[in-house]
């Protein structure tokens, strides 16, 4: 009769990390980056004029900035969708020459200073730009420092976000029920309205929503490319600018309200990023 002996057990000491245990080295400076990040927004809230904050709300100023703010940003997101699905399907399903340089040119916007944008938006589609002059020669169109430039601004920025979700919703999506319903007779468009749309909706749904939120908060090529026109022109990040040299508290309160709506669309948000693969 052999005797058989357990095996010693592995010293947690060596190989794989105890669990539960945490590298100190890691964790300061993951909670000074934390109080980094959390900080500014405690003292914004710390600030803010709690007891004046309805009448401050209720300012004509106030609600005219947040009017344009919230008709601009889904105007620009509703432009964006139009122009940014077809341009996410382009770029995950065509192949050709020079796919690389145009999808980094589609990107460029996330990393192009907003001014820098609104500059070049005004060499475009300016009263002297390359397409500004024709517009207004030949169908009287002003785009600059009008309620529709702001739309063009805010569009401008925030469409990359919308691209880069669809793109990766339309790359993730499986092509075997485009190729079946392709095979019982439907057309591209019936196949791309029937199949591939609802396929990527989820996508399509998080892009427009960061796209809206983008759009809400720009500032460098509004103020750029639009100006600054109290209810023409000034949104509420512009409202809070100017609100800043005049009126502190006022400036607060314009924060307070973006704010919230930044959590609220991250809170919306929140299930997508943390369940994607």
């Amino acid at each position: 009769m052999t005797s058989t002996t357990p095996a010693p057990a592995r010293s947690p000491g060596r190989g794989a990390p105890r669990a539960g245990r945490l590298p100190w080295v890691l964790v300061v400076p993951a909670l000074l980056g934390l109080v980094f990040l959390v900080l500014p927004l405690a003292g914004l809230l710390l600030r803010a004029p709690w007891a004046t904050l309805p009448q401050r709300l209720a300012e004509p100023q106030v609600l005219e900035a947040l009017r344009l703010s919230l008709v601009t940003a889904t105007v620009a997101t509703a432009v964006c969708l139009l122009l940014g699905v077809p341009l996410a399907w382009l770029l995950a399903r065509a192949s050709f020459p020079g796919l690389r340089v145009v999808r980094a040119l589609v990107t460029v916007p996330l990393v192009l200073p907003p001014v820098v944008g609104g500059v070049a938006l005004l060499l475009v589609l300016g009263r002297r730009g390359l397409v500004g002059q024709w517009l207004e020669a030949a169908f009287g169109v002003t785009l600059p420092f009008t309620t529709a430039g702001v739309v063009v601004a805010e569009a401008f920025v925030a469409m990359p976000f919308l691209v880069i979700s669809v793109e990766g919703a339309l790359r993730a999506a499986d092509m075997r029920f485009e190729e079946a319903a392709a095979t019982l007779g439907a057309s591209r468009w019936t196949v791309f309205r029937r199949v591939t749309l609802p396929l990527v909706m989820p996508g399509v749904v998080a892009g427009a929503v960061l796209c809206w939120a983008r759009a809400l908060g720009e500032f460098g090529a509004t103020i750029t490319f639009a100006g600054n026109f109290p209810g023409r022109t000034q949104t509420m990040p512009l409202a809070v600018y100017l609100a800043l040299e005049t009126e502190p508290e006022a400036a607060i309160v314009l924060s307070l309200v973006l704010l919230a709506v930044s959590v609220i669309i991250l809170a919306s948000l929140r299930d997508r990023w943390v369940n994607s693969p």
